[in-house]
């Protein structure tokens, strides 16, 4: 079960396990330790990769990790558990890459809406200027019926696999 420490909630992989057993060592996504990590990595992505957002996860020493948008979010954290998952885009403001769109969307590790302050706390280590939350927040139960994750549409917590009421509180790793 993912716990809360000081450096925030502890979210495990969730997702299919075909996807946890193809993970390899050394295929984690890119360490973003400063502003400079950040634009030596984006400057060696193809063109069609920066029209699109990217996969992030927040290790759990609070390091960013970037890779491609198609990775999956257990590849980029080399199937360790994670503070935070989602996606980042990145434009750029006064000559400098900052975040423009952050979400926590990871249907494989379905963070807490408080993984925001590992996000935060990453960024602001690197450098790295941020929004001041979620611009997309994603909201996920798991349904204490069928057992499946879903993903809250407009505060509508009724399970799509099973129509069972989901519950107020996060649950996934329960």
């Amino acid at each position: 079960m993912a716990g809360v420490s000081a450096a925030g909630r502890r979210h495990r992989y969730v997702g299919p396990a075909e996807l946890l057993t193809a993970v390899r060592p050394g295929a984690e996504g890119r360490v973003i330790r400063s502003a400079g990590d950040l634009n030596a990595w984006l400057a060696g992505q193809e063109t069609a990769e920066l029209a699109e957002p990217f996969t992030f996860v927040v290790d759990l020493e609070t390091r960013l990790r970037l890779a491609p948008r198609r990775s999956e979010h257990v590849a980029c954290a080399g199937g360790a558990d994670v503070l935070g998952a989602g996606e980042m885009d990145f434009g750029r403001a006064a000559g400098l890459w900052v975040v423009r769109e952050v979400s926590n969307l990871s249907t494989g590790y379905c963070p807490h809406l408080d993984s925001w302050d590992a996000v935060a706390r990453a960024l602001d280590q690197a450098g790295i200027g941020r929004p001041p939350g979620f611009t997309h927040a994603v909201v996920f139960r798991r349904c204490v019926s069928c057992r499946e994750i879903n993903i809250v549409r407009e505060g509508d917590f009724v399970c799509v696999f099973c129509g069972s009421d989901l519950p107020a509180a996060w649950n996934v790793a329960a």
